[in-house]
């Protein structure tokens, strides 16, 4: 068991390193497996959407599982299925299997990423120690993204493709030991919101707004990842450059991360939300007009740590906003959500922009992004327009 002074969202971070550790390394490993096998760029395409839409699927399932079980079982059920299903790809490595694979891992995250932020919003005790719990809980994704990579090109290079399925297959053991520690939760709470439909959480005041919010963050994300580096492209910058923007563009997003409890105490959730998505608009708007290399790095760092410090503050607000009974619903609403727009994003900028122009897409999104995030502001609910600490009965209730 998991000793109660001892920091639980450390080990929470952990164990979620070596699931999403083993997905990441997979979304590296599949495509390449895929295209080294002679199929081609759309079929590598494919195996990439089946780690979203298994999170599609799983999502609204695993969030009434959690709710009704608590973190443990669910997190420990998770690990076996992405070890299970990425063993399978070790034993026989087929495009076939490796979809299979892809589609367990990713099913497996999302219903570790439900189990472990409805469980840090139960125990955190007060509203700083759930900033610092669900911070340090979205570095999780950020170094699992540098090691599960890493890991699978150094296997690929030294013994192949198989052997890089097996180690990947490793990884969510770990995770699987770790929640052995925990304790298991009583299995016999939120009986009244299992007779609710799970959409119903819509309705909460607040949630629509910040699910808009959610929305705009998430495509902001995806249009910087995919139309940056075409403008960058078009603007004859090298490889190198291009990833020198996503570097910064990352590197910021985890340091923005670490400082969101501070911020926190300054300024009220909603303003730090709203405001950075209105920064991140206007330094998109800006990119087509830049003049050089050095100052679109400046900007991608600049956009990087905006968007970065959006994510763990509206978890902060889904925890204060959401009745604790319903957490399970909608942490799998976001994650649907999500996903959604990982899927459908890059293909609606991809044809827009080529309509239009990279630029002109950059421009207008940016618009949109301004007008949802000044309308969801004023919207807020009232009583959470200020920072500093709210009661805690909230989520007790």
């Amino acid at each position: 068991m998991i000793p109660t002074q001892f920091p639980v969202y450390v080990v929470l971070v952990a164990a979620h390193v070596g699931l999403h550790a083993a997905m990441a390394g997979l979304r590296m490993t599949g495509p390449l497996f895929a295209l080294e096998q002679g199929y081609s760029a759309a079929q590598a395409g494919l195996l990439l959407a089946f780690f979203s839409i298994s999170q599609i699927l799983i999502a609204l399932p695993a969030g009434r599982v959690v709710d009704r079980l608590g973190m443990k079982i669910p997190l420990m059920a998770s690990a076996l299925m992405a070890s299970g299903g990425i063993a399978l790809s070790a034993l026989s490595s087929h495009f076939v299997m490796v979809c299979f694979s892809a589609a367990c891992s990713g099913a497996a995250v999302g219903v570790s990423l439900i189990a472990t932020q409805r469980h840090v919003g139960r125990t955190a005790q007060s509203d700083a120690e759930i900033r610092r719990a669900l911070t340090w809980l979205s570095l999780a994704p950020a170094i699992s993204i540098f090691l599960g990579p890493l890991i699978a090109g150094q296997v690929i290079d030294r013994a192949g493709f198989s052997s890089a399925f097996l180690v990947l297959a490793l990884l969510p053991l770990f995770t699987f030991f770790i929640a052995l520690r925990f304790s298991s939760e009583p299995a016999a709470q939120a009986r009244d919101a299992r007779k609710r439909s799970p959409w119903s959480v819509w309705r909460t005041p607040g949630f629509q707004r910040l699910m808009l919010l959610n929305w705009l963050m998430t495509s902001s994300w995806e249009l910087h990842n995919f139309l940056v580096p075409v403008l960058a492209h078009e603007l004859g910058l090298s490889a190198v450059s291009i990833g020198t923007l996503l570097s910064a563009f990352a590197l910021a997003a985890i340091l923005s991360r670490i400082a969101v409890p501070k911020l926190a105490e300054w300024f009220s959730e909603w303003l730090i939300i709203c405001g950075a998505l209105v920064l991140a608009a206007l330094v998109l708007a800006a990119y087509p007009f830049l003049p050089g290399t050095a100052m679109m790095t400046l900007c991608s760092f600049l956009l990087g740590g905006l968007l970065g410090s959006i994510q763990p503050t509206i978890m902060i607000l889904v925890h204060r906003v959401t009745p604790r009974q319903r957490m399970g619903d909608a942490l799998a609403m976001r994650l649907i959500m999500i996903n959604v727009s990982g899927i459908s994003m890059p293909v609606t900028f991809g044809f827009l922009g080529s309509l239009v122009g990279t630029a002109a897409v950059l421009v207008g999104s940016s618009a949109l992004v301004v007008a949802g995030s000044v309308s969801a502001f004023f919207g807020r609910p009232r009583g959470d327009g200020s920072g500093g600490e709210h009661e805690q009965g909230r989520r007790g209730s």
